[in-house]
């Protein structure tokens, strides 16, 4: 019943990426050509974001331009200026009347200590990563904003993997469904279809595994794991759905993180995950949260494929 698809057939969106390769960071950008609503849900302690009050079912209702995901923390948050830029100047954006203002949201991980911390994603890469979203032809791996990204990082960098950018798209019937996720998380990484353990912690003679979540277990006292983990994501659908509902969406979304990352949600994580609806094919809310959770689970999967995992040198 469900059929992979490619994530350029669902109509509407999108997806580029830019990267400085030297410095291990980067951005992915998802453009929405007509706008989209958008729910999200925030868990962990750290999240570095941008307009994510936009999402609030409690807001108004208007349709967002982009998300964006990127690297570089709080300094990230800059590649949105550039993602405005390109927006405004392609006449996308909420009109006030003096000025079209384009509505962005973003999230970003912590990704300062795998190149260069002094590098950041900056205006200038938001802008390019939407010029590569021209030719919209995205794919999985060490690209956009998962070029920084590692698993695995109890004990430090020393012990963790390389992860990346994954991206996965299904249907079931009419209804499409796709995910774009970065995995940048405290935890291990498992294959949602085995439970078979695919990236995350390596044993202390680099060797094999250890198991982050029985290590957690050893803490005795409290231990600062600080705030340089977080895996972001989203997932698109061609459903109609209010922004209420891609909130519940968004949240029935994060069953993915708990079925593939362990441990996840700490307080080291600032785990998002941004739910849009392009509204056209009329579907059950609960079948697609389903869904929704199925294909982010593949799209973690293929961000740790070996092709994008190598060990960390």
């Amino acid at each position: 019943m469900l059929k992979e698809i490619s994530i350029t057939e669902i109509e509407g969106i999108r997806i580029g990426n830019a990267q400085n390769v030297e410095a291990r960071t980067g951005v992915t950008v998802i453009l929405f050509d007509q706008g989209a609503k958008v729910g999200a849900d925030i868990s962990g302690g750290g999240p570095a974001s941008r307009e994510t009050p936009l999402t609030s079912p409690v807001t108004a209702d208007n349709p967002i331009n982009a998300i964006v995901l990127s690297g570089g923390s709080a300094f990230g948050l800059a590649a949105g200026d550039g993602v405005m830029r390109y927006l405004e100047e392609h006449g996308a954006g909420f009109e006030t009347g003096y000025a079209k203002v384009p509505l962005v949201c973003q999230s970003c991980i912590y990704d300062l200590g795998v190149g260069r911390a002094d590098i950041r994603p900056d205006a200038a890469m938001g802008y390019k990563a939407c010029t590569d979203a021209e030719k919209n032809q995205p794919f999985s791996g060490c690209i956009g904003g998962g070029t920084g990204a590692t698993v695995g990082k109890l004990y430090g960098m020393e012990r963790s993997m390389k992860a990346g950018l994954g991206i996965y798209a299904a249907a079931v019937g009419e209804l499409q469904m796709a995910a774009v996720v970065v995995v940048n998380a405290l935890g291990d990484i498992y294959d949602p279809e085995n439970g078979r353990k695919i990236a995350g912690l390596r044993s202390a003679d680099g060797q094999g595994f250890a198991d982050t979540s029985q290590e957690i277990y050893k803490i005795s006292q409290r231990k600062n794991l600080f705030n340089s983990n977080t895996t972001i994501g989203a997932v698109i659908t061609n459903g109609r759905f209010s922004k209420a509902e891609m909130n519940k969406i968004a949240s029935m979304t994060r069953n993915a993180y708990a079925r593939c990352i362990r441990p996840v949600g700490t307080m080291a994580d600032g785990d998002t995950i941004y739910a849009a609806s392009l509204g056209t094919v009329e579907a059950d809310i609960n079948m697609a949260g389903t869904l929704a959770a199925e294909v982010m689970a593949r799209a973690i999967r293929k961000a740790v494929q070996p092709e994008s995992s190598a060990l960390l040198s």
